[in-house]
């Protein structure tokens, strides 16, 4: 094995590793824990799932690394954390498990060293970089650690359960 295929590898591993920490949180919750708001900012257990998937997964993989429009992005402000009564959990969990399935793809298909197809200005405004499949690998799976902290809080709120047992 390459280093490079290594290197993917974990990181690949790890990331996976943060979904299932993610998807295993909500099992055993019903439709109305999904949409409530635990902590005072306001945001969903759902909320976070779709943010998940658009910022995390489709922006940084499918657009930023695939080189795709950002034509599935929702109006207004802070309209990634946005769930619509009438959309089902199911449907959002499904696509989160989608996106995530198309970024394993893009990431298997990709060198680490490959450059962004659609760098954005914003990132050197904001002190950022990402020169690299492998630098984006990594603030993803940062991200996605990150939300699965939130999502522990938030669901130890809800009903007790704590993803690591102190």
């Amino acid at each position: 094995m390459t280093s490079d295929a290594a290197e993917r590898d974990l990181l690949l591993g790890r990331l996976r590793g943060q979904r299932r920490h993610i998807l295993d949180q909500l099992d055993g919750l019903n439709d109305e824990q999904l949409r409530m708001a635990t902590l005072p900012s306001g945001w969903s257990i759902l909320g976070l799932v779709r943010h998940l998937t658009l910022s995390d997964e489709r922006y940084w993989f499918e657009a930023v690394m695939g080189g795709a429009p950002l034509d599935f992005w929702p109006e207004g402000d802070n309209a990634d954390w946005r769930v619509a009564a009438d959309e089902s959990a199911e449907r959002v969990i499904a696509d989160y498990r989608a996106a995530a399935a198309a970024s394993d793809a893009l990431i298997e298909s990709l060198p680490l060293n490959t450059p962004p197809k659609n760098p954005e200005d914003w990132w050197s405004a904001a002190g950022l970089a990402f020169p690299d499949l492998r630098t984006v690998i990594v603030h993803v799976l940062i991200e996605t650690a990150t939300h699965a902290g939130h999502l522990d809080a938030a669901r130890e709120l809800i009903d007790g359960r704590q993803y690591i047992v102190l």
